[in-house]
């Protein structure tokens, strides 16, 4: 294995940690890395696993807004109670690093719903709906890494 082999290993590794732990942008590293090995071979094979590594991380991007997206219109979760959440999800982010992204989220979407919501009960469903287009999007993202990064392997394997 060679040394940008190796490096672009180091990378889409990152990248599918950066998937899981939203501190590392992880589909771009998880691209950069593939492209990082293919771009200096020059060949059709590298140029091929480059470009469906590409593609399939675009359509895991598009999937994981549109799939959720639709789920939360159909329970009828507001995009200000999103909105709520990423807010507090970036401020929890500072306070307790790493884990504070999520409880911020989770804080924010629940505190939206109470707002709008009678009581804090049907306030918990709510978000809990929220919460789960949340993971569906994290889990749509990290097979698309899985799938881009099985595409990359197998340009190693091939040649």
């Amino acid at each position: 294995m060679t040394g940008l082999a190796v490096l672009a290993g180091l990378m889409i590794v990152l990248g599918l940690a950066g998937i899981v732990l939203p501190v590392l942008p992880g589909p771009l590293l998880i691209v950069g890395g593939v492209a990082v090995w293919a771009i200096p071979r020059g060949d059709s094979v590298g140029w091929w696993v480059l470009g469906i590594a590409v593609a399939v991380t675009v359509l895991g991007q598009v999937a994981k807004y549109l799939l959720p997206g639709r789920r939360l219109k159909a329970s009828g979760v507001p995009t200000r109670t999103l909105l709520a959440g990423l807010v507090l999800g970036v401020v929890g982010f500072f306070v307790v690093p790493v884990v504070g992204l999520f409880l911020g989220f989770v804080l924010g979407v629940w505190l939206a719903e109470l707002v709008r919501l009678p009581d804090s009960a049907t306030a918990w469903r709510s978000a809990r709906e929220a919460l789960a287009a949340v993971g569906w999007s994290i889990l749509i993202e990290l097979a698309a890494g899985m799938l881009a990064t099985a595409v990359w392997i197998g340009g190693l394997v091939v040649g």
